[in-house]
């Protein structure tokens, strides 16, 4: 049986940050446990300080397949590259052609962008084309 995943993220505004990932990814803001209305209905019963409440965030796949999307809180900025980063396949594969795959990365650039992305670079390599950006608070991803 597989084991199920959560990325984690650091984040100096996970709300923030969760609404950019969620967006680029089609991912949804995660329900509030059972009995609840509300994530503030569930801080409220939690005793959860008000000015905890935007600690954490999360963002889920809405057919239930992908991963779990976590975002936390951490006081120090982002100072180095990442060892590990999300490669999101937008472009359709190998088995379509290369300029509709130039032209579906190039879309989904754009939409990434106009979220708050920042764009790094462009690649073709070995047959391959892809772009690297940085989401609004610099984690390197690529789109391909």
């Amino acid at each position: 049986m597989a084991i199920r995943l959560q990325v984690v993220f650091d984040a100096a505004d996970p709300p923030k940050l969760a609404a950019f990932w969620g967006e680029a990814i089609g991912y949804v803001e995660e329900d509030p446990p059972d009995g609840f209305e509300s994530w503030e209905a569930w801080a409220v019963a939690n005793d959860l300080p008000r000015e905890d409440w935007d600690r954490y965030a999360s963002r889920v796949d809405p057919d239930g397949a992908g991963p779990r999307l976590f975002f936390q809180r951490v006081p120090e900025p982002k100072t180095a590259k990442n060892r590990v980063h999300l490669d999101l396949d937008v472009s359709g594969g190998r088995g379509t052609p290369i300029e509709d795959r130039r032209r579906r990365v190039a879309d989904a650039v754009e939409r990434a962008v106009a979220a708050g992305a920042t764009r790094v670079k462009a690649y073709d390599e070995a047959g391959q084309h892809w772009v690297v950006l940085q989401d609004p608070e610099g984690n390197e991803f690529c789109l391909h």
